[in-house]
């Protein structure tokens, strides 16, 4: 049985922090069996979240589509100003879309959370955030969530990272989500 998993996250910077974070979580998915696809950056781009508008653009459908077909999802979110950032926060204000679907929302989906900030307190209130997002889109976040504290750890291209604690982390968080669609 296969599932997919996809990761969003990212800021408009190609090859952030949180979207290391983000490539290192899915590494975890995909090391338990899980095919992964990561909209991150300049797919996360697209008009604000408008109910009274039907007509989506081309970021907004292909994310909403891959939503809808995603056995599990991970979200990796710059910490701005102590929460979620604007483009992360815009780009699940469009999960709306799936209010109607077989499966509404993210329901019966694990949701791996990834906060990731310059400070302790912006990096938890982020992934807090991403949890209770989650919470409200009827996902499952997973027991483990990240909180990656930039000041202290650096992500390397790829999602590599020298601090093993962390490397962990984001891999088991991964895991869980990719654990817990291959169960259902």
């Amino acid at each position: 049985m296969s599932v997919t998993v996809v990761g969003i996250g990212g800021s408009v910077r190609a090859d952030s922090q949180s979207e290391r974070a983000l490539h290192a979580a899915l590494a975890g998915a995909r090391d338990s069996g899980a095919k992964v696809h990561a909209i991150t950056g300049s797919g996360l781009v697209m008009p604000f979240y408008d109910p009274a508008v039907t007509e989506r653009v081309t970021n907004a459908r292909e994310l909403v589509d891959a939503l809808q077909e995603a056995d599990g999802v991970v979200l990796a979110s710059p910490g701005y100003h102590g929460t979620v950032s604007g483009l992360v926060k815009n780009a699940l204000d469009h999960v709306e879309d799936l209010r109607e679907d077989r499966r509404p929302y993210l329901q019966g989906r694990a949701v791996g959370c990834v906060g990731i900030a310059y400070g302790w307190q912006a990096t938890v209130n982020t992934m807090q955030a991403l949890r209770s997002v989650a919470h409200a889109l009827r996902g499952w976040p997973t027991p483990l969530g990240g909180a990656v504290n930039s000041a202290e750890t650096r992500m390397g291209p790829g999602g590599e990272c020298a601090d093993q604690k962390v490397a962990s982390t984001l891999h088991t968080i991964g895991g869980q989500v990719a654990d817990f669609a291959l169960g259902r």
